[in-house]
Parts: C-alpha cells; sequence; structure tokens
C-alpha cells in the first residue's frame, strides 16, 4: 500500500482515554471474560445528560431528557440513570419491563414505536406516558384504557410530513408518525376519547442529520400546539427526539482526505482501499463517478449539545424568523429530547483479541483475524469509520521499534462477509496474536443492536467500569447497582 497511511484517529474522551492507558487490566479483563469484550462507563452517560440540561438551561428552558434504551441495552447504564432524574424512552415491551425493573417511576419514562397490545396495556396500566404513533394506535390505547378501568393516559401525538413556510421545503418520508395535514381528525380523535387520554404534547422524531429539516419540523410542532390551543386543549410539551449525532474522530483533516483517497481509489486512481473494491455507495461507471457516498460523518464538530444549540437558534419563518429557543420559551412549552446516540458517546468500548496475523503473497495488507463477529462491532454496519487502537500483548514490546501498516480486519465467522472493516486500516504499528484491538466508542448502537450467535458463536459479554480511589473496577454489566459503587449517587 503505497503514500502516506491514511488514519482515522477516535476522539478520546478524559475517561475512555484512561481506560486505554491500562493495558494490563484490559489484557486482564478479556482473559477472564473472554473476547469480545463490551466495556460500559456508566458515570459518563450521567456527565452527557447534565450537558444536554446545561444547553437547554442557558436558554432558560425547561423540560426533560430521555435516554433512548434501543441504542444499547446496558442494565448499568439504565441502572445509573434511574439513580438520576433522567428520563427513559422505551421502544418494546421488553424495555419497559427493564425500564421499571431498573426503578424508573413511571412519569418518567415515554414508549414509542411501533407497539403491539401487550406493550400498550403495560404502558397504560403503569401510567406512562405514551407516544402516539397512529390514529389506529390512539383507537386501541383508548379502548384498552375503557376496557380495564384505567387512569387516563398521558400521551404524545407524533407527527411528521412537515412543510417549511416560503421556500418549499419537506421532511423526508417516514413510516412513523401521522402527517401534520391529519391534524385536524387527529385531534377530533383527542376530544372523543377525553375520558381516556390527556394530551400532553406534540413530537417528531426524523431519522436525518439536517438541522433545517428538524427546525422544519419543531416550527410545525409549535404551529399544531397552537391549533391544539385554539381547541381548548392545553398541550405543554414538544418531543424533538434523537438524532443528535456524535463526533467519532479527532481529526476532521483526516476524514477529509480519506474521503478523497477514497473517491480516487473508486475512480482506479490510486491504489485500492478497501476489500473487493467496496466503494461504500460509490462506483465507477466508464470513468465517472456515480453513487453516493454511504457513510455516518464521522466527524461532526457540531453534534451532541451544539447540534441541539444550534437547532433552538434556528429561525422559524412562520414566526416572524425569531428563534425557536424564544418561541417555546414564550409560550412555557416543555422540551422533550431523546437522544441515544449522542447520550452514549464516549460511554464504552469494545475489546478484541488478536488471533491470527497473515503477510499475503501478493505482498499487500496483512490479514488480520480478531476473536470477534462483525456483529460484535457493529461501526461499519452503522456506517463509522474510525481505526482501533492496538494494545500490545507485553509491556516489553511497548518501548520496539514500529513502523505503519496496512491491515484487513476479519472476524472469526466461516463467512466471506464477516469483516470487522470493509476497508484498509492503517495502524501505527503491527498487530501481533494475543494482542487486543480496543474500538473506542461504540456503546451507541455498535455493541448490541446487531448482535447475533451466529455458528454458535457466543455474544460479546459486557462489563461496567467505574472510577474509585484512582483506580478502576468493575462488575459484569447486569450484577451492576448504582448503590454499590463507590461515588455514585
Amino acid at each position: 500500500m503505497g503514500g502516506q497511511p491514511l488514519y482515522l484517529e477516535p476522539r478520546l474522551g478524559r475517561r475512555l482515554r484512561s481506560v486505554l492507558e491500562s493495558p494490563g487490566w484490559l489484557h486482564m479483563l478479556t482473559d477472564a471474560l473472554g473476547s469480545p469484550l463490551h466495556v460500559v462507563i456508566p458515570d459518563q452517560v450521567v456527565e452527557n445528560v447534565d450537558d444536554f440540561r446545561s444547553t437547554c438551561g442557558r436558554r432558560h428552558l425547561s423540560g426533560q431528557v430521555f435516554f433512548a434504551h434501543k441504542a444499547n441495552q446496558s442494565h448499568a447504564v439504565l441502572r445509573r440513570l434511574a439513580a438520576t432524574d433522567a428520563g427513559v424512552d422505551v421502544a418494546s415491551l421488553g424495555e419497559l419491563q427493564r425500564a421499571l425493573g431498573a426503578g424508573f417511576a413511571p412519569d418518567r419514562i415515554v414508549a414509542t414505536g411501533p407497539k403491539n397490545p401487550e406493550f400498550l396495556w403495560l404502558a397504560a396500566r403503569t401510567s406512562v406516558t405514551v407516544g402516539v404513533d397512529s390514529p389506529e394506535e390512539l383507537e386501541q390505547l383508548a379502548a384498552l384504557v375503557r376496557k380495564y378501568t384505567l387512569p387516563r393516559v398521558r400521551v404524545l401525538l407524533r407527527l411528521s410530513g412537515f412543510e417549511a413556510a416560503g421556500v418549499r421545503v419537506l421532511s423526508r418520508r417516514s413510516r412513523f408518525g401521522t402527517s401534520v395535514r391529519e391534524l385536524a381528525a387527529l385531534l377530533d380523535m383527542i376530544e372523543r376519547y377525553g375520558d381516556a387520554v390527556d394530551l400532553t404534547g406534540v413530537a417528531y422524531h426524523l431519522d436525518t442529520t439536517s438541522v433545517t429539516e428538524k427546525a422544519t419540523a419543531l416550527e410545525g410542532c409549535l404551529l399544531a400546539l397552537e391549533e391544539c390551543r385554539s381547541r381548548g386543549l392545553r398541550p405543554r410539551a414538544v418531543d424533538v427526539g434523537g438524532g443528535f449525532g456524535v463526533n467519532y474522530l479527532a481529526d476532521g483533516e483526516q476524514w477529509e482526505r480519506y474521503t478523497t483517497e477514497l473517491t480516487g481509489a473508486v475512480l482506479g486512481t490510486r491504489s485500492p482501499l478497501t476489500w473487493g473494491g467496496h466503494g461504500y455507495g460509490l462506483r465507477n461507471e466508464s470513468g465517472t463517478l456515480r453513487g453516493t457516498l454511504s457513510l455516518y460523518p464521522a466527524y461532526r464538530p457540531v453534534a451532541g449539545t451544539r447540534y441541539l444549540d444550534e437547532l433552538l437558534t434556528h429561525p422559524a419563518p412562520a414566526f416572524g424568523g425569531r428563534p425557536l429557543a424564544e418561541l417555546l420559551l414564550e409560550h412555557l412549552y416543555d422540551l422533550y429530547a431523546e437522544p441515544g446516540r449522542a447520550l452514549l458517546d464516549q460511554c464504552g468500548l469494545t475489546l478484541a483479541r488478536v488471533l491470527e496475523v497473515r503477510t499475503p503473497r501478493d505482498g499487500g495488507a496483512l490479514l488480520v483475524r480478531l476473536a470477534a463477529k462483525a456483529d460484535d462491532v457493529a461501526l461499519e454496519e452503522h456506517g463509522v469509520l474510525m481505526d482501533p487502537i492496538v494494545v500490545p500483548r507485553g509491556a516489553e514490546r511497548s518501548g520496539s521499534a514500529v513502523e505503519p501498516v496496512a491491515v484487513h480486519l476479519f472476524g472469526s465467522l466461516c463467512l466471506e462477509s464477516d469483516l470487522i472493516t470493509r476497508r484498509t486500516v492503517f495502524l501505527p504499528r503491527r498487530p501481533e496474536p494475543g494482542d487486543l484491538m480496543a474500538f473506542a466508542n461504540t456503546a451507541g448502537y455498535c455493541m448490541d443492536f446487531h448482535a447475533t450467535r451466529a455458528q454458535n458463536q457466543p455474544v460479546a459479554r459486557k462489563i461496567a467500569a467505574w472510577q474509585e480511589g484512582g483506580s478502576w473496577r468493575w462488575c459484569l454489566d447486569d450484577q451492576y447497582w448504582p448503590i454499590s459503587v463507590g461515588g455514585a449517587q
């Protein structure tokens, strides 16, 4: 692989950097618990919640931050958040049961996502807030409340299909939510089922990184709240969902250089950068670049709380161009947010042991096989390109001469498709069998969202880690409780 290495170095926060500075501890964990191994840091998610709260507080907005539980199924993260006043967004019957079992009171839970009758019944039975996705779901919920003589259920109406004032800007099509064009009919149902449901507010959740699209949706929700108030209803909250993003990489120039070189590789103007000519959505048609790069924008300086702040400062054309935060404050609306990936930023890493390192006959990139499956380290499943960190097995090798190498990272399944990374990864030193590959910042969606037991290989174990007295301590994820951890509240 000629030319300079194309690194994509991960951004490391204080806690993740400290963990990686304890190589002996990491090897001890994988020796005892096997590879791959997920490490979650519950205290970091609490710090992230505080950052979201501070962003709202600077604009004098009240509301709630709900952790999107689907992003990681960690018991430890959920229980640590239950010890605070944060909320949780549950998207299944099992997640609702977990949240209740972790210690969340019903008024700190919002039930979203597709719902079967059992999910709806338990939500109504326990008096959690229900994000209603459709008129049919609202009707089903009201029927359950009436049939079982339950208290009125707080509901958020999830809306979609927003249009901007002036220049025509449509939010992208979604299979979730009810079109704002059907709002009048939906509010008719709210009035008809007034004995069963209590309208708390309106919501949206868009699968996009565009601040403009989300600002259009938030403006549309404010207009919807005005229509509610004109009917004498008194909703008090707007739920802006999640999708605030994470900045995975330390260096924006590395990202720009890599994507530029990838384009050249697809066009054949430089050596290949992927296994089997994979183009990440790009293709070469007779010397012309076609397609769209289907990658997560791994370098995102405007992500997380910065993204939320930018959304809140966005002008609302339908309200004379006034900032959205000003409009929320003027009407004393609560702002709800449901971050998943953003709340899990810097909250964990995944360790995988190097099993084999082969030098191909053609002299190309090294072939490195790990004790893990691709779905155990699902960064690429979410389009995230980021280098792992080599954690040498022995301290005696850490001071030896090193030079950059190009590698392909394979999983342990008997499948050609079991690629930990489809791209060629550049490392600052050659890995050896027994070393660990540490994949940073995998807590958001990349640990267990795609996990399987294919070929009877185990799913990665998960542990919780925390700092105490200057040292790192740990327990199995499902054995973590805040009361048994030094320093937890």
